[in-house]
């Protein structure tokens, strides 16, 4: 079992991981840096260590420290504990949830080659928002997708808050990210795939119409905008989900989970609608 190491002094260096959690653009700076990211929660933490990310240290406040016996025993890195009061004011925000783990991030793939294979993929265009980042992973890993693949300014799908909000699903989840924003559909399309851009506009096809059968790539557009032009004028077909009561769209994260579910369960071998 790791030492179990007391802190008070929040300037100890060997917290650096842990300080001001909330900052998307420090984290954003640090991670990218040192090659890490943070997992919240004990549930989250497992399931990242079963996914092979390995634990640089382990963050326990001391209220918490009785019931994670097994989890610091069993974390290959240090384990620092801190006051509740302190972890706040480390991390600027109140650290309920339980344990925080720094991570060492996995290297991520070619997109060519995380696709191969592959028949149903889930591609965002510049998603900001981390919590449906997280969102959408969960719909893609329970819906029968086999990849995610990110544009270039997409968010960070380890980025705590996406982490927490996906229950560790970004772990399970394969992953890629583009390297080319303006030629990156191409190469998805020269792979087999039938682009399908969500988009509320009404002329798009009914998601319910769209004919079963070959590799489908769905694609999902920022939360504000929906999808660019470029990007909804590269794709093989605009679908749609059909709504009423004078509703227009959906947020990105419950529009991804019925056109997942849609998608996902269709009759692939069918020939007919999904």
């Amino acid at each position: 079992m790791p030492p179990l190491i007391p802190v008070s002094d929040l300037g100890d260096p060997r917290l650096a991981d842990y300080v001001r959690l909330t900052d998307v653009h420090l984290r954003r700076k640090l991670e990218t840096t040192h090659g890490l990211f943070v997992a919240e929660g004990e549930k989250v933490i497992r399931r990242a260590m079963a996914a092979g990310y390995r634990v640089r240290s382990l963050l326990i406040t001391q209220d918490k420290l009785d019931g994670l016996a097994d989890l610091a025993a069993g974390c290959p890195g240090p384990v620092y504990i801190i006051a509740p009061a302190a972890a706040e004011t480390l991390t600027g925000y109140r650290v309920h949830r339980g344990p925080l783990a720094s991570m060492h991030r996995l290297p991520l793939p070619a997109v060519a080659d995380l696709v191969d294979g592959a028949s149903r993929i889930v591609v965002l265009e510049d998603i900001v928002d981390h919590a449906n980042v997280g969102a959408i992973f969960r719909c893609a890993a329970a819906l029968s997708f086999d990849a995610v693949i990110l544009a270039p300014r997409c968010a960070d799908p380890l980025y705590r808050r996406a982490v927490r909000v996906s229950m560790g699903a970004v772990f399970s989840m394969p992953y890629a990210r583009m390297d080319d924003w303006r030629h990156g559909l191409g190469g998805l399309q020269e792979a087999g795939f039938r682009l399908l851009a969500l988009t509320p506009a009404p002329d798009a096809v009914p998601i319910g119409d769209v004919p079963a059968g070959g590799r489908i790539a769905l694609l999902l557009g920022t939360e504000g905008d929906g999808l660019s032009a470029r990007w909804l004028a590269g794709a093989d077909m605009c679908v749609r989900i059909p709504m009423s009561g004078g509703v227009s769209s959906l947020n990105v994260a419950s529009a991804a989970a019925i056109a997942c579910y849609l998608l996902g369960h269709g009759n692939a071998d069918s020939g007919t609608a999904i």
